[in-house]
């Protein structure tokens, strides 16, 4: 079974690997609803026992229908409320969407400093509000940036950090891989919750998964991590390495020599970082959606999914899936 851990002096025990749910929502479309579904059950039957979701995924329904049997699984959800009122629609959708009187954890989404929690205080009181009420076990924020760990870390009430943290720094978004481990040692003087995201860098680092997870687990401080896992040849990859269980070379080789292909999210801002460093001239821009401004596009047959396009984005837009 998957190692227990506690999130935070006062957190509960969960396991160590948390489901990452953007790689089986819509947001990424890599698999369709069913496929998610039985790939979250899944990791569920082999002792995960905590999912990260957020309302930008649009996935509740299909978490929900995971969780049938699976009652004592603790969720994570986020969202970019900035006012109270915004924050306790998100909540209750959360509620009624997962069919849960209690959602375990609510963030807020991708905060990036002491300024920008500054700025959602509403919203951050309507979530100090619902954890009095019950609704709600804990609070926390995810954040890419390094001032957004240690302005997280100074927030009256907070249970939980959620930052991007991988052996390449890749993401961060206001300093270096030495500067985001500061803040992170910082936190955990504080004695609070903190589970990784993008251990992988997006895909980037998939080619070396142990030792990616290794230095994840090597970070004092970071109690758990979320991993984005579409299938179940994943989880079993995933979940073998850290149990110290054997990987059979048929398993290695189906989860690393997969087909893959450079994925862009819809919330490219169009800043043309990934059309100048790309050294196979396999990205441009051009226009997505109407009104929406141009946007990056990738000729699939000139990329060599190198990866140097997700080192400059500054809104992690690009994964290799």
């Amino acid at each position: 079974m998957v190692q227990q851990v506690k999130l935070g002096w006062n957190g509960p025990m969960v396991s160590e690997v948390c489901f990452g749910s953007l790689a089986v929502s819509p947001l990424q479309g890599r698999v369709t609803f069913e496929e998610g579904v039985d790939v979250m059950r899944y990791a569920f039957e082999r002792g995960v026992n905590i999912i990260d979701t957020a309302e930008i995924y649009a996935n509740y329904d299909q978490i929900k229908a995971a969780l049938q049997s699976f009652p004592e699984v603790r969720v994570i959800s986020k969202s970019y409320a900035v006012t109270a009122q915004e924050m306790a629609q998100s909540i209750e959708k959360a509620r009624k969407g997962l069919n849960r009187d209690v959602i375990d954890y609510f963030m807020l989404h991708e905060q990036e400093s002491a300024l920008t929690l500054k700025g959602h205080h509403e919203a951050w009181e309507e979530l100090l509000k619902a954890k009095e009420k019950g609704m709600i076990r804990g609070i926390g924020i995810s954040t890419h940036a390094v001032a957004g760990v240690r302005g997280g870390a100074l927030q009256p009430g907070l249970d939980v950090i959620h930052p991007i943290i991988n052996k390449a720094g890749l993401g961060i978004i206001d300093g270096s891989l030495q500067d985001m481990l500061e803040a992170i040692a910082f936190a955990a003087e504080m004695g609070l919750g903190m589970y990784a995201m993008k251990i992988f860098g997006g895909g980037h680092l998939a080619k070396a998964p142990e030792e990616a997870i290794d230095f994840v687990r090597s970070i004092p401080g970071i109690q758990g991590m979320a991993l984005g896992m579409s299938t179940r040849e994943e989880v079993d990859f995933n979940l073998n390495y850290i149990e110290g269980k054997p990987i059979s070379e048929d398993l290695r080789q189906t989860v690393k020599y997969r087909e893959r292909k450079l994925y862009i999210a819809d919330w490219c801002q169009g800043c043309g970082r990934c059309v100048e460093i790309c050294p196979q001239g396999a990205l441009s821009m051009s226009v997505q959606r109407e009104g929406c401004g141009e946007q990056a596009e990738v000729d699939p047959a000139s990329c060599v999914l190198c990866g140097y396009c997700g080192r400059v984005c500054p809104h992690f837009c690009l994964k290799i899936v």
